[in-house]
């Protein structure tokens, strides 16, 4: 055997390349020929080195970009600069690869914060608080893509929240320590304590998107400072005194609200849509999905929408239009401002219990990027609470204020939408609704913090 054939032999054994496959080669000449497979062996030496490490990085990061809109190893592929079936030496599919990037998580998650769990339980309630919450929000600032991957898949329930609450346990961190630390001092009751972590997870998302965390690490003066945002709000909500959100006539409050004139019934066509968004969440509703629920065809849709787009900004902004407008009739009732800052979370709360569908969209959206377009003052729901004139934000400039009442609505679409998770799926037919006790519990956080919650 020739040397040339020698060596054409060792690199089909080695690579496993058929001979078949490569027959086109040996018609040209010899020195074409063993270039080529010399250049194909580096790149197969680079897929073999390529370790299960670097692959679960590259889906951290280029699903993470996408907050996991699309999940597909062909990104991850193209990411890595390799084929797709390379990633199958390490991963035999999709799923396996997601379960990888969930023990990396918990792996990552409870090496950051355990000692700090541990040194919680020593220190007194308000210190163990404070300590567990900046080694919390300290892990997800500095690791966007471990915040992205908890808020996608962990947070809005795409995973059983308590399998990886187990796991985590099984790693040495207890995540009911932040109940045992907060009832030393305080009689919080479980939808506070589910709201402080929601509250990590509203500013975590906030400080990424303003400081493009994709592009850039924060400063540890940046991280420092929106832990303290957190903190203080953990503590003492928006500042008010005893005095004045503690003395609230609740009762008297929710009669006045639901006795006003709420217009809720919807019209047919925008409730398909809803439905459809409440089912399969914005990314994936269609205007199939619609159609089929009208009992029409997909082309008379286009009568009423130009797309899909224009058909979920006209929901939402038509929506958001209608609550803001139950919403402002509500804070009318009274020129007290701890009164008016309840009346109109009670509002929207006796708008969507009357509108699951329209609440479970919402709730899809609190965590997905969805394009709306500019709103105006008249759909701008997000603005909401900042209309009112706290005695307590008169320090602050409108960005402060604005965000304070964005995240007012979102706390308040997550004890909302608690009732109607089921089995980690949205269920909008459920026949549960909150209780008017936990929107209570959620004004008290907001206003006063723990402190609303003194033993």
């Amino acid at each position: 055997m020739s040397g040339f054939c020698l060596c054409k032999e060792l690199f089909l054994t080695v690579l496993y390349i058929p001979p078949e496959s490569v027959k086109f080669l040996f018609f040209f000449r010899k020195p074409v020929a063993f270039s080529f497979l010399l250049c194909y062996s580096l790149s197969y030496r680079t897929v073999v080195n390529m370790t299960k490490t670097e692959i679960v990085d590259a889906a951290f990061k280029v699903w993470g970009r996408d907050l996991y809109r699309k999940t597909s190893l062909s990104q991850v592929a193209k990411e890595l600069g390799v084929s797709k079936p390379a990633l199958y030496r390490h991963f035999e599919n999709k799923q396996a690869l997601t379960k990888a990037m969930t023990e990396r998580f918990c792996d990552d998650f409870a090496s950051s914060v355990r000692a700090d769990f541990e040194k919680a339980l020593q220190e007194d309630a308000d210190d163990g608080i404070f300590t567990i919450i900046q080694s919390v929000a300290g892990f997800f600032a500095r690791n966007v893509y471990a915040h992205i991957f908890s808020l996608i898949n962990i947070y809005d329930r795409s995973m059983d929240g308590h399998i990886i609450s187990e796991r985590i346990r099984a790693r040495g961190v207890d995540m009911g320590t932040i109940s045992i630390v907060i009832e030393k001092k305080y009689n919080a009751q479980y939808p506070a304590m589910q709201l402080v972590f929601a509250t990590v997870t509203f500013y975590m998302s906030y400080f990424h998107k303003i400081n493009h965390s994709f592009e850039k690490t924060p400063s540890a003066e940046k991280i420092q400072s929106v832990i303290s945002t957190i903190n203080r709000l953990t503590k003492n909500g928006m500042g008010f005194s005893h005095d004045e959100a503690g003395a609230l006539d609740f009762n008297k409050l929710e009669k006045q609200v639901e006795d006003m004139t709420i217009n809720a019934k919807p019209e047919p066509l925008f409730k398909a849509v809803a439905e459809a968004v409440a089912e399969a969440g914005p990314w994936d509703a269609s205007m199939d999905m619609v159609a089929k629920r009208m009992g029409l065809s997909k082309s008379s849709l286009y009568g009423h929408f130009k797309n899909k787009k224009d058909m979920l900004r006209r929901l939402f902004l038509s929506e958001f239009r209608r609550i803001l407008e139950f919403a402002r009739q509500g804070i009318n009732l009274s020129a007290n401002t701890a009164e008016q800052l309840y009346l109109g979370i009670y509002s929207i709360a006796v708008y969507l219990r009357l509108r699951p569908e329209i609440l479970v969209a919402i709730g899809w959206i609190r965590t997905r990027k969805l394009d709306l377009g500019k709103p105006d003052k008249n759909t701008d729901i997000f603005k909401l609470f900042g209309e009112i004139e706290y005695t307590t934000t008169q320090n602050i400039n409108e960005e402060e204020r604005q965000l304070i009442s964005h995240w007012i609505l979102f706390l308040l679409i997550n004890i909302l939408m608690h009732p109607y998770l089921s089995d980690n799926n949205f269920n909008v037919n459920s026949n549960k609704k909150t209780q008017n006790n936990d929107i209570r519990v959620l004004y008290k956080l907001i206003t006063l913090g723990l402190g609303g919650f003194l033993r």
